[in-house]
């Protein structure tokens, strides 16, 4: 028998839980100086940093769940997180200030089967 990926339905279209790459930017405020550093180093593992608390990550709805998670292993109840999905067409419509490369093409991922 062969491994299916699972799916979901969101906004009409199938997507698979371990596929499709989508951009999000993560952002964190963190109270704690050791748990910063913890939060900052475990997000450089998921994507590049945009800003001091701010990262940009290519994930699969797999991933973003994982790391939501593994997250909240780290953070206090009264640390913040926001992390906001963006669609391709927005993702190309990020302006960043001294930086001329496009979101779609800086990053190639590679997917180990």
């Amino acid at each position: 028998m062969e491994w299916q990926p699972r799916t979901v339905r969101q906004n009409e279209n199938e997507v698979t839980l371990a596929g499709n790459k989508s951009w999000y930017l993560v952002s964190y405020d963190v109270h704690d100086e050791r748990r910063l550093r913890r939060v900052a180093k475990h997000l450089e593992g998921y994507g590049a940093r945009i800003q001091y608390s701010v990262f940009r990550c290519r994930l699969s709805v797999r991933e973003i769940e994982r790391l939501k998670w593994e997250l909240t292993k780290i953070m206090d109840r009264t640390d913040d997180l926001l992390i906001v999905g963006l669609c391709e067409k927005c993702a190309d419509r990020v302006i960043m200030r001294n930086n001329s490369e496009r979101w779609s093409d800086s990053i190639v991922t590679y997917e180990v089967i």
